[in-house]
């Protein structure tokens, strides 16, 4: 850092003000226009730079860090190509209402106003995927700006944001110097009394009420308030993909999440419903259309923010606080009990994952696989699951008990996130175990993390699900067309690859090999690949027998 003899420039005075934000990590890639940042990062007593293989992944690092502590994850990298690599995990994270703050280079005041090299709008580029980007002007503002994106990144709807740094400014030094600016943490507002008694009224006139807990109900940290609302008034509770842990799914009054391609078991409970529960609830989450189709149902909306417009969620009564304290003074507010029960749905899902336990089948049924991570993984550890097909069955079948421990990205369901995202939520949860679950057209598109992950040190496994295509899209064509094409491709060995990095190479030959593989990898302290043939027919079989039931039960 500057010394008494060495004004301090604009790159020193950014990371001060990282590190009054409480930032620990910066996950990015240098470049020419911000090396005088990437030199201040290093000399941080605070800070770690963790350097990444691709900026695409430093991204994702960053959101995983951000969604899982709640505080916004930093990326950084140069300008021009460098910064549009940020471009997918910034936009994944911003659907997925996960604070970022994404940092980039930028050309100098000189010349972003013509035409330059490598030199295009910035700001422009990440403002349709972000609350809040802008380009620092002048020395003076990096206190105020720095403060603003944090700010704004960790709101009530947390966000990503982004903020360019060109590069004639960060060598600047500020006159006369200045500091970071203090923080105001805001604290969620307690609900109106007014509101609440009208929710009351609607609630108590329902016949067969039903819970829907979102992203927002885990980010809110409502767990222990869903769990005592649900037991006073007797209520089954769903959540999104993206709820998964909010509300444990060993809990009797617990029916799964909704968010499948198709009418799932837990769909049917919502059919049967007149009163939908929503908390913390986001349409980018899961279209409300699937669970409210004729959108006849009265629909409480209990969030720290309105709800979006949309003709099949129509809100009866918005609630707006902190939703511990909404569902605490709505229960209060009730004083009846409802008698839901969701045991028939429970039971066809836990009969569904049983049966994948004792399959020993190979190449692997994807029940089998579910069964066996769910038995590889403690109640705490993460296991990140990527977009494909493996995602539609770890969301449907995967028991999961504590918030932030199954992590999907559903709003803007994007590949490639799991392997760099493990980076990330290693680092957020450094005494969990992690597991990226990924299929191997999704693990190609950023396995290159895997270095890092071994330089960095940062113990982790990757399980492969390995069948030669994109999966998820051959069983969406065979389902609307009967036929498909253009989805199949060649893999390496991801063996020999895997090693190739540092890491260790693990090749399922038979089912009853995968759960002893995951948890001799689990329990190493280092990186690991296990590739594990998957059998995808039973896709098909699933959407074919879920499309005979009849419902509601």
């Amino acid at each position: 850092m500057s010394t008494a003899d060495t004004p301090e420039d604009v790159a020193h005075l950014l990371v001060r003000c990282l590190e009054a934000e409480g930032v620990t990590h910066v996950f990015g890639v240098p470049g020419e226009e911000n090396i005088r940042f990437v030199d201040a990062v290093n000399a941080s007593p605070s800070i770690d730079y963790v350097l990444v293989r691709h900026e695409q992944g430093a991204s994702f690092m960053a959101e995983m860090y951000g969604r899982i502590t709640g505080r916004a994850g930093v990326c950084s990298a140069t300008l021009g190509p460098g910064a549009i690599n940020l471009l997918l995990g910034v936009a994944d994270a911003h659907t997925n209402s996960t604070p970022v703050v994404a940092l980039a280079a930028q050309g100098g005041l000189d010349r972003v106003h013509k035409e330059s090299h490598q030199v295009i709008d910035l700001p422009a580029m990440f403002a349709p995927v972000t609350d809040w980007s802008q380009q620092v002007r002048a020395p003076g503002a990096v206190p105020e700006m720095v403060r603003q994106a944090f700010k704004t990144a960790q709101s009530e709807r947390p966000g990503a944001v982004f903020l360019a740094l060109p590069e004639d400014i960060e060598g600047l030094v500020p006159d006369p110097p200045l500091n970071p600016l203090p923080i105001n943490r805001p604290r969620p507002e307690a609900p109106s009394p007014a509101q609440l008694e009208r929710a009351a009224e609607v609630l108590a006139g329902a016949a067969r009420p039903i819970l829907l807990a979102g992203h927002g109900a885990t980010r809110a940290g409502a767990r222990d308030a869903l769990i005592r609302f649900s037991e006073r008034l007797d209520i089954p509770v769903a959540t999104t993909f993206n709820g998964k842990g909010v509300f444990p799914d060993d809990h009797p009054n617990a029916l799964g999440a909704v968010g499948f391609m198709r009418h799932d078991y837990t769909n049917f409970g919502f059919d049967n419903a007149d009163v939908l529960i929503c908390v913390g609830y986001e349409p980018q989450e899961f279209d409300p259309v699937k669970i409210n189709p004729q959108g006849d149902k009265q629909i409480l909306h209990l969030h720290q923010f309105p709800a979006e417009v949309d003709s099949h969620y129509p809100v009866a009564v918005g609630v707006l606080g902190d939703p511990s304290s909404s569902l605490d003074g709505l229960a209060e507010a009730v004083g009846r009990t409802f008698h839901g029960d969701g045991r028939l749905i429970r039971g066809l899902l836990a009969e569904e994952l049983a049966h994948g336990r004792r399959n020993s089948s190979f190449p692997l049924a994807p029940q089998r696989v579910v069964a066996d991570v769910r038995e590889a993984l403690g109640r705490e550890d993460v296991v990140l699951v990527d977009t494909g097909a493996g995602k539609m069955w770890m969301a449907r079948l995967y028991p999961t008990y504590e918030p932030h421990t199954c992590l999907i990205s559903n709003g803007l369901s994007t590949m490639g996130f799991a392997v760099p995202g493990a980076i990330g939520a290693k680092l957020a949860r450094p005494d969990a175990q992690v597991l990226a679950m990924t299929g191997d057209g999704a693990f190609l598109m950023n396995s290159q993390e895997l270095e890092t992950a071994v330089r960095e040190g940062i113990p982790m496994t990757v399980l492969v699900l390995v069948d030669d295509e994109y999966g998820l899209i051959t069983w969406k064509m065979e389902l609307e067309m009967g036929r498909h094409s253009h989805t199949r491709f060649a893999n390496p060995d991801l063996v020999t690859y895997a090693e190739s990095f540092g890491a260790r190479g693990h090749a399922v030959k038979s089912a009853d090999e995968l759960l002893p593989t995951l948890r001799d990898a689990l329990a190493h302290d280092g990186v690991d690949v296990i590739s594990c043939p998957v059998d995808y027919t039973e896709n098909l079989r699933l959407t074919d027998r879920l499309g005979a039931l009849q419902g509601p039960f």
